[in-house]
């Protein structure tokens, strides 16, 4: 069931009736929020997991040129908290140090009973970390890969994920900030609020962000022992066509599996020696607070 407020958005806003529309077929009329298909990521082999944020695996194999092997996995998510949600929820995960340049898993860790050993936050109280957005406290790529060596100094022994937020929108490249000047939205609201935008501006755009962060994974694969897989937690539409209802969309959505938003890079780059890996109870916990975490989210275009 829908509430008033839900349905007065709808008829003032017609896209969102046909993009529920299409959640609605892949739901199973909204009774599997959950796309059964994916892996967990969980039950795969890696020692180091380098997360792309909304990466799609076609623009990963035509852009991308690292040592290793690609071939893909299917998300169980098609938005970062689908993805969080389902491969965190009620897991106790003490050999695994998380990095993050997004925070949606300290926006979940309660709610869906998610202990990990160490997440460091590197949107909150790092000093050492450049914004590539001044306004929005988006990490430079390269502040993430100097995060991720001081967190495998800290913790040889541990599991690393390493979640780097490009190329999910904002836009940080030259050609990015020239078209696309206010970005705090969710991308389909900053293109319908950008004029004279086009759909291979996006995808320029779009692809810019993924060469930006390249070099810095190019780097961190260089210096990590261990079995790293490059991966994303979703895709994006950048102009694509729904698979149900056929309108062109942008952007990711909970609850709609197509394949350019669950289909995900993992390429794998092997090294001799794997990590010994131990569990260990985490020494202290994040303390971000709520109203700090919601706010970055929000200036990431989640409606929180």
């Amino acid at each position: 069931m829908y509430s008033w407020s839900e349905i007065v958005k709808g008829i003032n806003n017609p896209k969102s009736i046909i993009r529920e529309a299409n959640r609605y077929f892949h739901t199973f009329s909204r009774s599997i929020l959950k796309n059964k298909q994916g892996i967990d990521i969980f039950e795969e082999e890696w020692d180091n997991l380098l997360i792309l944020d909304a990466c799609r695996y076609d623009t990963f194999v035509d852009i991308v040129d690292l040592p290793g092997r690609t071939e893909f996995r299917i998300s169980q998510g098609a938005a970062t908290y689908e993805f969080i949600r389902q491969n965190f929820e009620n897991k106790t995960l003490h050999d695994t140090v998380y990095v993050g340049g997004n925070t949606w898993f300290l926006k979940l860790r309660d709610d869906i009973n998610a202990e990990i050993h160490d997440f460091l936050d590197l949107q909150h109280g790092d000093t050492d970390v450049e914004f590539a957005v001044e306004e929005l406290d988006v990490p430079k790529p390269k502040s993430v890969t100097n995060a991720a060596l001081k967190a495998h100094e800290r913790y040889p022994n541990k599991r690393l994920i390493v979640h780097y937020l490009q190329p999910h929108h904002p836009f940080i490249g030259q050609q990015g900030r020239e078209w696309f000047s206010h970005q705090s939205s969710s991308l389909t609201e900053v293109i319908d609020q950008t004029p004279n935008i086009t759909q291979e501006k996006v995808q320029k755009a779009y692809r810019e962000n993924l060469e930006l962060v390249l070099p810095e994974i190019e780097k961190l694969i260089s210096e990590l022992p261990g079995r790293t897989v490059i991966t994303a937690d979703h895709g994006e539409m950048l102009g694509d066509r729904h698979q149900f209802v056929p309108f062109r969309d942008y952007g990711h959505h909970e609850g709609i599996y197509n394949d350019e938003l669950i289909k995900v890079p993992w390429h794998i780059v092997e090294r001799e020696h794997r990590k010994q890996v131990v569990e260990e109870p985490p020494q202290s916990k994040t303390t971000t607070s709520k109203v700090e975490i919601d706010k970055r989210l929000r200036d990431l275009g989640y409606k929180i």
